[in-house]
């Protein structure tokens, strides 16, 4: 039974993620089909990358992801499948690919060919379910495209240090579901550069000088609850994916606010750390 996730910028509203789901089960034998996510800001590789790259390790080795994000083909915008970590990957050569292996090699990256044989005007209906079936049933990758050493990276979303070693400038790479913000500093970057430093976290005019470990880890339970700073809190944490987030206690985007919403942050905002 072949697991093919499905990540998508469609939604749900149209008929388009049901059509793809019907042509895996049309030419996949036997498929189990999860979904990942079809939320995905429209057009936005970063956002699909940050997601698909934390949410794929949790799955079988084997698996075959199909990435719906931006995937129509260009002349700038070629389609990829990529055999890595033991997954395999499908999708548009748009930066995804290279966030989510990062700076390691992937086992073999082919570039998508086999357009001419089957046109195409819904590619991830068409092309991409056709080489997931193609895998599926064991086939080679070299079948569906010519291997290929260098894919397209989205450099400017990536963080810099100064001349100085002092400063590292990120940038928001994500919004989440509670309204909580992700950049695109790692804990490692952060521990790497600070060396165990002081540190002043800017983000526009909001500063923040503690980075917690969870987010209760800012609350002080010994002060009785009606007492203790709590709603409203903010908190500089690494997340579960080691990023470093910028959120609000027990943030609600509908009614007290949220980081993006209070701290007046969105997507590709630049976010500073200043070491002592």
């Amino acid at each position: 039974m072949p697991i093919v996730t499905l990540m998508t910028d469609f939604g749900n509203k149209d008929y388009s993620v049901a059509a793809v789901k019907g042509a895996i089960l049309s030419t996949v034998e036997n498929p189990q089909i999860v979904d990942i996510s079809h939320q995905i800001s429209p057009y936005n590789p970063t956002e699909a990358a940050y997601i698909l790259k934390n949410a794929y390790k949790n799955f079988p080795k084997g698996s075959i992801h199909i990435i719906g994000v931006e995937s129509e083909k260009t002349p700038e915008n070629d389609h990829l499948t990529m055999y890595f970590d033991g997954h395999y990957f499908i999708g548009a050569d748009n930066g995804i690919f290279a966030m989510i292996k990062g700076d390691l090699k992937s086992d073999k990256t082919v570039l998508i060919n086999i357009h001419d044989k089957m046109p195409s005007t819904y590619p991830v209906l068409e092309i991409f379910v056709w080489v997931a079936a193609h895998i599926s049933r064991k086939g080679t990758l070299e079948v569906v495209g010519k291997t290929v050493d260098q894919i397209k990276e989205i450099k400017e979303l990536r963080p810099v240090i100064n001349q100085h070693g002092d400063q590292i400038i990120g940038a928001v790479i994500y919004v989440d579901n509670y309204g909580n913000v992700i950049t695109n500093i790692t804990r490692k970057l952060f521990k790497d550069v600070g060396k165990s430093r002081a540190f002043t976290i800017f983000a526009r005019n909001v500063k923040f000088r503690t980075v917690y470990e969870t987010y209760s880890d800012a609350i002080d339970f010994s002060i009785p609850k009606e007492k203790r700073e709590e709603d409203g809190k903010k908190i500089a944490l690494f997340n579960d994916a080691d990023h470093l987030e910028l959120a609000i206690y027990k943030s609600n985007t509908r009614t007290v606010g949220s980081a993006q919403s209070l701290f007046g942050l969105e997507y590709r905002e630049s976010i500073t750390i200043k070491f002592e």
